[in-house]
């Protein structure tokens, strides 16, 4: 008999008790999935979605040439971008009874709780809603990714008290967004920069929202509902909600010379400064060098250059206390708040982009599936025995 399978222990062989895995706490630096779509390289600041950095794809394409490249794997040519184009366009719109549902909810909800439900009341009303084969799940996901930004304006007017604004057509996903939430979509910065926004949040490797949905999908359950999970996830404040929680800190501090005060009781109280270090980028996160450069433009466009020079005096103040950089949530508060973007919905928004890497998780999930089912390491006591309620 092999030694690779027995131990010789004098008088009986035996065979080994199998090692357990080690146990890492959060799943930090285990790989549970294997990706074509983006690659997150820590070290060196570097995020890829399909191989192409996401500098050029921030400075050069659309989000609609981004997600077309998230869900089908090749950057579109002119005719299937005109093509894909349309088909956001023309699947805009939401079925009635979620407009209704919408209008029977608290109108002082968390959006993102809005939103969570909303997606999974349009699995109700879709067509393929049952079928996971890839060519289905692709024709959802367009649909998600056009009604993701319509739900979200709509029910911020339905909060309001005002009546939703139709989408339109002609426009970009960018502008019809803005258009929606009663922004100003002709300007042409402010479009690009709400672009910029879905793009350099449209996927990050294996977040926790994402390796949800590819949970969730794992078990072969239909795209909606996991993508419904995946909104669960967002909407926890360690993953979604720090874009929010920068601009509020912001106006907290209020002036530009209460900055360094207010950073360093932050410090001395063991504060956490919000949009300020990432769990994978140790020397700064390359989407927040775009989402930087364009708070400072919309900032001096509009006159309240303020936000963005606090943004970047908090950022020198906590690199006086620690090794510390901003990540994609730091400079995207003020580029956001800039653009007219209420802040409660960054988030939202944040989803609306993401949402283009989620489908795109679930459909290769779907492709090469394996049931997501990982050990646990028992902690607790042993050698326990029942004893009835009469007796205790």
């Amino acid at each position: 008999m092999s030694s690779a399978t027995t131990a010789d222990t004098g008088n009986k062989t035996q065979t080994p008790t199998p090692s357990k895995p080690a146990f890492v706490k959060g799943l930090d630096g285990v790989v549970a999935v294997q990706t074509k779509i983006s690659s997150v390289d820590g070290p060196n600041s570097t995020l890829l979605y399909y191989g192409i950095n996401i500098n050029e794809l921030a400075e050069s394409a659309s989000y609609e040439e981004v997600a077309h490249l998230l869900l089908y794997g090749a950057l579109p040519g002119r005719s299937e971008l005109a093509e894909f184009k349309m088909q956001l366009a023309a699947n805009r719109d939401v079925p009635a009874p979620v407009f209704e549902l919408l209008k029977q909810l608290p109108a002082d909800l968390v959006p993102m709780a809005v939103m969570r439900t909303a997606v999974s009341a349009l699995a109700l009303h879709d067509p393929d809603i049952e079928d996971i084969s890839i060519e289905a799940s692709q024709r959802k996901a367009v649909r998600l990714i056009a009604q993701l930004p319509t739900l979200t304006a709509a029910y911020h007017a339905i909060r309001n008290g005002k009546t939703p604004i139709a989408p339109r057509a002609d426009l970009s996903h960018a502008a019809n967004t803005l258009y929606m939430l009663g922004a100003d979509c002709e300007d042409a910065d402010l479009v690009k920069a709400m672009d910029l926004y879905y793009i350099v949040l449209a996927d990050h490797g294996m977040n926790a929202s994402t390796f949800t949905a590819r949970v969730v999908a794992s078990t072969q359950a239909d795209l909606h509902s996991a993508i419904t999970a995946a909104y669960a996830a967002l909407k926890g404040s360690l993953h979604g909600g720090a874009n929010e929680a920068t601009m509020i800190m912001l106006k907290e501090i209020g002036e530009p010379e209460k900055v360094d005060a207010w950073v360093d009781s932050a410090f001395d109280r063991k504060r956490k400064i919000m949009g300020i270090g990432h769990r994978i980028y140790k020397n700064g996160d390359p989407r927040a060098v775009h989402l930087n450069q364009w708070s400072e433009k919309l900032g001096n466009k509009l006159g309240q250059v303020k936000w963005y020079q606090m943004s970047r005096m908090v950022e020198q103040a906590v690199l006086r206390h620690r090794d510390l950089h901003p990540n994609v949530d730091f400079y995207s508060a003020s580029m956001m708040y800039y653009i007219g973007i209420p802040i409660d919905l960054f988030t939202p928004l944040f989803a609306c982009s993401r949402a283009a890497g989620w489908t795109a998780h679930i459909i290769e999930q779907y492709k090469d599936n394996v049931l997501i089912r990982p050990q646990s390491e028992y902690v607790g006591p042993l050698d326990q025995h029942y004893i009835p309620a009469s007796e205790h």
